[in-house]
């Protein structure tokens, strides 16, 4: 009798060194979470909006460039995507406090997000192309280590290095793990793939979109979180936020390593529907109950939800799609991301200048609530129950 072959592994050198790449480059820009809040209040002397601005430059910076830099990846390759892109954030994030103005650091987190942008298209797509056709979802899962890592060391990193008002020091720390991600990503290797044809006609590619849509309105949350929660928590509660954040990554790390196969199990329609239900549940938490066992619980239920939402969204996004057009699909649903991060924090900023801080998180649990309402009202399609070949 023959022995069935042996699977084929998700995690080998090539995935692992993509992986290490990203967390120094995701430590990066996570350290600047709590900071740049803080530097727009104290240093530069500004409000809630300006925050909302700050953070949300890198975002908006991001999301035009991200079709762009899905297009360059499928014809160009991924890796230059990874090499340029972190070294554009390192450049950008070392000359952050250049000039003591707001504008001068929104435009310097717009360049952020350029290279943001092409460095996330790039080591994202070649992680999907690196795994088994089946199971793509366990390697998206198994990248988070790389994101969700990096979320829940940054913080803490940066508000050790920025302490006493040493943001100097916080730009320069989070510039040379960027620059240390881009030297990794020179070891990255291509994966072959099948020539490519004629490309999209469009830069926009059509599989991304209705996916697309609901990550926008399932993320906003994230934003109002990750700009609102550092003063929130200082303000109100007398709480530092590092290690909220902490909590809130190394739960998101543990889900998605322990599940990394539920999104390909569900589906990603049925993951997409309990991560949009459990992220809004958390956040409305957060924005009910003005204490720190409110704050902790959320954090908890939240950071369920968000583990689920990214890999199970993307699966549905990338269900057919050929290998020429993988990164083009990837740029164009990533985008979402950048437009909720950005939109969100100016949305949520707004919010908060009228209500204060829990406004911005119960703001971010109407959106959730929409997003669940359109991915359920959509049609299932053929990566609604598997999103395997």
């Amino acid at each position: 009798m023959t022995a069935a072959p042996a699977p084929a592994r998700v995690v080998t050198r090539p995935f692992v060194l993509v992986v290490a790449s990203g967390l120094a480059y995701f430590v990066a820009l996570a350290m600047l979470a709590p900071v740049v809040p803080r530097y727009v209040e104290d240093e530069l002397g500004r409000g809630k909006v300006a925050v909302g601005a700050a953070v949300g430059g890198l975002a908006l910076g991001a999301v035009v460039l991200r079709v762009v830099a899905g297009r360059v990846g499928d014809r160009v390759g991924r890796r230059v995507l990874i090499v340029a892109g972190a070294a554009i954030v390192a450049a950008s994030t070392a000359g952050y406090g250049l000039v003591s103005a707001l504008w001068w650091l929104v435009a310097a987190r717009v360049v952020t997000g350029v290279g943001e942008a092409a460095f996330f298209v790039g080591a994202a797509t070649m992680v999907t192309d690196l795994a088994p056709p089946d199971r793509r979802g366990e390697a998206v899962s198994y990248w988070s280590v790389a994101v969700y890592g990096g979320l829940a060391l940054g913080p803490v990193l940066g508000e050790a290095v920025a302490g006493d008002g040493r943001y100097t020091a916080a730009w320069l720390v989070s510039a040379g793990l960027a620059l240390a991600a881009a030297l990794i990503g020179t070891a990255t290797r291509e994966v072959p793939r099948a020539p490519a044809g004629h490309p999209p006609r469009h830069l926009v590619h059509r599989a991304a979109l209705a996916p697309g849509v609901v990550l926008f309105l399932g993320l906003i949350p994230l934003a109002g979180f990750t700009a609102f929660l550092p003063l929130y928590a200082g303000d109100t509660l007398g709480l530092d936020a590092g290690p909220v954040f902490a909590l809130y990554g190394v739960l998101v790390l543990a889900v998605r390593v322990v599940g990394a196969r539920l999104p390909d199990t569900l589906g990603g329609r049925r993951a997409g529907t309990g991560a949009l239900a459990l992220s809004g549940a958390g956040i409305a938490v957060v924005a009910a109950v003005p204490t720190v066992a409110g704050v902790v619980v959320g954090t908890v239920v939240f950071a369920a939800g968000m583990s689920l939402m990214y890999p199970a969204l993307l699966l549905l996004a990338l269900h057919g799609v050929p290998d020429s057009e993988r990164a083009s699909v990837v740029g164009t649903f990533s985008s979402f991301f950048d437009l909720s991060q950005g939109l969100g924090a100016l949305v949520c900023g707004a919010v908060a200048a009228v209500a204060g801080n829990r406004g911005a998180f119960a703001a971010g649990a109407v959106c959730a609530a929409a997003g669940l309402a359109v991915l359920r009202a959509a049609r299932p399609g053929p990566g609604g129950r598997r999103a395997g070949p």
